[in-house]
């Protein structure tokens, strides 16, 4: 993959074409930065008008084969888009929602050392703007809003790490996370793959970050289409407007 600059007109690409058969069609969608723009802070980010009809009407079209794939918790999604997609990954695969009526389920994954959180605070103290987000199975170091300390964040994400090896560090965007090992979308995506919805589907996956690649790979490697923000949606505004497009045709 390469990358292109979206701000220059003559650079960005066009948007793929739409599939051509959306009943033997799977979507797995990224939120932050794909589904939604990417805001100052996790919880400022906004839905734009017509999404949530845009995603219930693609359900209608793929037999409800639409779902997210998120570093997100799925709490956090239901805030912004409760119970419209059929299945939910978050944590980068470390939890699932298989269906709109399921229980969330949690693979069995160790946890962060308390002591992380707190460092991590003390550390983010020192750089103004900075998010220190905890997860069940891991920690997020935001730098969006002082992105002169992106590579002191990830000095300090990988020295707290060092000798922990059921954790790793996985640059995001504008951010550096510390995840337990043995999750990541590539295998979100194929379990959702596996359930009766989405079997037999050929998999669209769509993101916008170094952490939506596995993903990407893993659409591919099951004979359908991986995309990213800007490399083939020179913006989110022109993926959902695709989107849109895509729910609007015939089944």
């Amino acid at each position: 993959m390469h990358s292109r600059r979206a701000s220059d007109p003559a650079q960005n690409p066009p948007a793929p074409p739409l599939p051509l058969n959306l009943a033997k069609t799977a979507f797995l969608l990224d939120f932050d930065g794909t589904l939604v723009d990417i805001a100052p802070t996790p919880d400022a980010v906004t839905v734009a008008p017509g999404l949530t009809e845009t995603l219930q009407r693609l359900r209608a079209v793929t037999g409800d084969a639409v779902a997210i794939i998120s570093g997100r918790t799925i709490e956090e999604i239901d805030q912004f888009l409760p119970h419209i997609v059929y299945a939910i990954s978050g944590e980068h695969g470390a939890a699932f929602r298989e269906a709109p009526d399921a229980a969330i389920t949690h693979l069995d994954l160790p946890s962060p050392p308390p002591e992380w959180l707190r460092q991590a605070r003390q550390f983010g103290a020192m750089h103004e703007g900075s998010i220190i987000e905890p997860k069940k199975n891991g920690l997020v170091l935001h730098y969006r809003n002082c992105p002169d300390a992106a590579a002191v964040f990830e000095r300090f994400a990988r020295e707290i790490t060092a000798d922990h090896t059921d954790f790793y560090v996985q640059p995001a965007k504008m951010a550096w996370e510390i995840r337990s090992k043995g999750v990541d979308k590539g295998k979100a995506l194929r379990r959702i793959m596996s359930l009766p919805k989405f079997r037999d589907k050929l998999p669209i996956f769509v993101g916008d970050d170094k952490t939506d690649i596995d993903g990407v790979h893993a659409a591919q490697a099951m004979g359908g289409k991986g995309y990213l923000i800007p490399e083939d949606f020179a913006t989110s505004d022109i993926f959902r407007a695709w989107l849109r497009h895509c729910a609007e045709m015939r089944p």
